[in-house]
């Protein structure tokens, strides 16, 4: 009878241990799982932040190029004297917009799966959500522009740009000094928007120095 007892308490601590063993094994392929996967995703984070900042750097620069022909192109205007087409032809290099448009991808990822809690640097994901918690504002100033073309800009043209004068050689503009307050209302959402990617730049620097230290 002991010897059924003991036999049978040795068959239970087996179990036991195997158990635990087991337990234990799968815990362990979790965390390198885990782990894995929040290294993969601080990759293509770094990777998205990289690609974001060249976009900003080349926003910045194009930028730079329609204030400066805006700024040489409106002291053409509402002067009394009609400016010629040739001499106004080089604002329509500025109509087109400087847009952006961040690649969050990763980041919404983590957000919606609940992957984000892999992180478990509190200075690291606080450095990831300010990032992209930026964004937001920098958009917003990028939609000042949006907003003078759709309104101003897109009606000015419809309505009081004479294209067939244009092709003579005139300017083709019906009311000069319409055209020059929109032109400076534009280089003042152009300022804005330089600011808001000079921001973005610096954002993104940031979040790389974070990054490059894991």
């Amino acid at each position: 009878m002991k010897k059924q007892f003991k036999y049978a308490i040795g068959e239970i601590l087996i179990v036991i241990v195997g158990i635990s063993i087991a337990f234990s094994m799968n815990k362990c392929a979790e965390i390198q799982k885990n782990d894995a996967l929040k290294k993969q995703y601080l990759e293509n984070i770094k990777s998205d932040v990289e690609i974001d900042k060249q976009h900003l750097k080349n926003n910045s620069d194009a930028i730079d190029t329609k204030i400066k022909t805006i700024n040489e192109v409106i002291p053409l205007l509402d002067t009394g004297t009609p400016a010629s087409g040739k001499s106004i032809y080089k604002i329509f290099n500025v109509f087109n917009l400087t847009e952006f448009y961040p690649k969050d991808i990763t980041y919404q990822t983590m957000i919606n799966s609940g992957d984000f809690k892999l992180i478990d640097d509190f200075g690291l994901k606080t450095a990831i959500e300010e990032h992209y918690s930026n964004y937001k504002s920098i958009l917003k100033d990028y939609e000042r522009q949006e907003i003078i073309h759709k309104d101003y800009l897109g009606n000015y043209m419809v309505f009081n740009m004479d294209f067939g004068a244009m092709r003579k050689g005139e300017s083709g503009l019906k009311d000069e000094k319409l055209f020059k307050n929109i032109l400076q209302s534009m280089s003042g959402s152009l300022i804005i928007k330089k600011s808001a990617t000079e921001r973005g730049i610096k954002s993104c620097d940031s979040l790389l120095t974070v990054l490059n230290k894991i």
